[in-house]
């Protein structure tokens, strides 16, 4: 099993590589460059997952110098399903401990899968990741990007993405991915 060092390494490559390097999230170089992103690895049972997300939540409460999160699990939600179950829990606890509109997830995970694509469909590229990924967002912070950048413009990242993705073709994207 890889230590949570070489975990951390391979998704900011990630990050660096596709996220950044294929501007798929336009907004993410401004954080990288300013060193706003957390990343923490959870590599403990997954019983005590939610525990996990809960801190995360409450350090962006407290410390404003931290943009975002990527609440990176290590090990146990190898299955697509299984971490949508945990996606649907995360996000619902947003809404029970009140704070839905104060921050939002994106998710990521090595199989993931769109509803209604194939698996090896080039949009689901726009979502994988090395490892599944909780990536919470504050909620001002998107909607200020959103504003900068112009919600036309920001409307047409996914459909941009999948494009470039697509220009690329599978083995490029997988060649990146795993550098």
């Amino acid at each position: 099993m890889a230590t949570e060092d070489q975990i951390e390494h391979t998704c900011r490559h990630w990050v660096d590589t596709m996220v950044v390097g294929l501007n798929l999230c336009p907004f993410a170089k401004r954080a990288i460059d300013s060193q706003d992103v957390r990343y923490h690895i959870f590599d403990g049972p997954l019983d005590q997952l939610a525990d996990a997300f809960i801190a995360e939540l409450q350090l962006l409460d407290a410390d404003p110098g931290v943009e975002t999160t990527l609440l990176v699990i290590s090990q146990g939600l190898e299955d697509f399903m299984d971490y949508l179950d945990i996606l649907d829990g995360a996000n619902a606890m947003l809404d029970e401990l009140g704070y839905a509109g104060t921050y939002q997830i994106a998710s990521f995970h090595p199989d993931y899968q769109f509803e209604g694509t194939d698996i090896d469909d080039v949009s689901n590229y726009t979502n994988r990741a090395p490892f599944p990924i909780l990536h919470l967002l504050r909620e001002e912070g998107v909607e200020k990007a959103i504003d900068a950048y112009g919600l036309e413009r920001a409307e047409q990242i996914p459909n941009n993405n999948i494009e470039q993705l697509a220009s690329l073709g599978i083995d490029a994207i997988t060649k990146l991915m795993n550098k």
